[in-house]
């Protein structure tokens, strides 16, 4: 049975009876099946699965998509009940900022002002607050997160590293549709057409990830993003593991962002170069 609570009060007596360690899945809702990995993942490492709900108003900028951002929680819930998750966390806006807006929030460091930083200033900042919020509230002993926002993950990590929060982060594969589109909450906004053009983004992805070299991996996924007039480029980025510069060997990550219509989409794959 998933029980779903509002306040501070019921997270508490929520947490506490908690029979084994807390297995935490932070969420906006609109949940899809990228979410359902996520909460499978947290069921193989605990018993008590906790699943947040909140739509972060610090993260989103003034001309962002806050206000219509899809709120769909009698949905959420049976999704949360068909995955076994102990208990939903949804509160409101007052609950996670009793006092209106927080004064202090979190700085991101220079890892936060590249890529999505550089596109969405703020975001991260207020990302990051209220996922140290939720850390602490929730006193998670382990928390999942998905690759598909891979700087978020990136952050996550290094904010819990740098203060000694004490709890693990799991990252989680990007799940795809079956023709390729990385699963968001956003899809949901695309037209018919502009999917099709959003079909792109994974493409090039695909294509880049095909070649070994750096220069060859950016100039074969450039090729497929110019090609389709629908979409347009935010950034396309080959970067190492944790966001520093590409290396001329070993593992790294491809990174895109572009606006297909008015939707934002973002995605990235793994790789792994071997120079020429």
């Amino acid at each position: 049975m998933t029980e779903l609570i509002h306040t501070r009060g019921e997270l508490a007596a929520a947490v506490a009876a908690a029979p084994t360690k807390v297995a935490v899945v932070m969420t906006m809702g609109a949940l899809h099946d990228g979410h359902r990995a996520l909460m499978r993942a947290a069921r193989e490492r605990s018993t008590f699965v906790l699943v947040t709900i909140f739509v972060n108003p610090l993260q989103f900028g003034p001309n962002e998509d806050f206000e219509k951002y899809p709120r769909t929680l009698e949905a959420d819930l049976e999704v949360c009940r068909a995955e076994g998750v102990s208990v939903v966390f949804a509160p409101g806006r007052d609950e996670i900022y009793p006092d209106g807006a927080p004064s202090i929030t979190m700085n991101a460091g220079p890892l936060g002002e590249i890529l999505e930083g550089a596109s969405r200033p703020g975001h991260f900042a207020g990302m990051l607050t209220v996922v140290e919020k939720l850390l602490l509230l929730t006193r998670a002993d382990v928390a999942f997160f998905g690759e598909k926002d891979f700087q978020q993950l990136a952050l996550i990590r290094r904010m819990t590293h740098d203060l000694e929060l004490g709890v693990e982060i799991v990252g989680v594969p990007t799940v795809r549709e079956p023709d390729g589109l990385a699963l968001s909450s956003r899809n949901r906004y695309l037209s018919a057409g502009e999917r099709s053009a959003a079909l792109a983004l994974s493409r090039a992805l695909r294509e880049g990830a095909a070649h070994t070299d750096g220069d060859t991996v950016l100039e074969a996924a450039t090729k497929i993003l110019d090609d389709e007039p629908g979409v347009r480029v935010d950034y396309l980025a080959l970067t190492g593991p944790d966001l520093g510069p590409a290396p001329r060997q070993g593992p790294a990550r491809l990174l895109v962002a572009a606006r297909v219509g008015g939707t934002r989409l973002i995605d990235n794959v793994p790789l792994q170069l071997k120079g020429r």
